[in-house]
């Protein structure tokens, strides 16, 4: 079983910047991939950057966050972060992180991130 856990959201001014930070627990050996997406009130749940630990790490973000998100990771820990520079009122969201080992998907609870206008 994998346990994923969240941390690091809050309350934001738009232009602010916040770290969000996701460890894994449990059978993790060898995860393909860790990342992150988003889901704003009333709406689905979108895709907003991964890193995949095989093939060296590469990262790939969704267009609307490009240049004001980072994401990185250790593998050898399971944990992955996101670096959001420059936030908007329309970053405002619920942020789960993902990890993806053997074809499965494992979620964490979400953090609640708010940028206010």
């Amino acid at each position: 079983q994998v346990q994923l856990v969240e941390s690091g959201g809050g309350l934001v001014q738009a232009g602010g910047s916040l770290r969000l930070s996701c460890a894994a627990s449990g059978r993790t050996s060898s995860s393909n991939s860790m990342g992150w997406f988003r889901q704003a009130p009333g709406k689905g749940r979108d895709f907003v950057a991964i890193i995949r630990w095989s093939g060296g790490g590469h990262t790939y973000y969704a267009d609307s966050v490009k240049g004001r998100f980072t994401i990185s990771g250790d593998n050898a820990n399971d944990t992955v972060y996101l670096q959001m520079n420059s936030l908007k009122p329309e970053d405002t969201a619920v942020y789960y992180c993902n990890l993806v080992l053997n074809g499965a998907n494992y979620w964490g609870k979400g953090t609640l991130v708010t940028v206010s206008s």
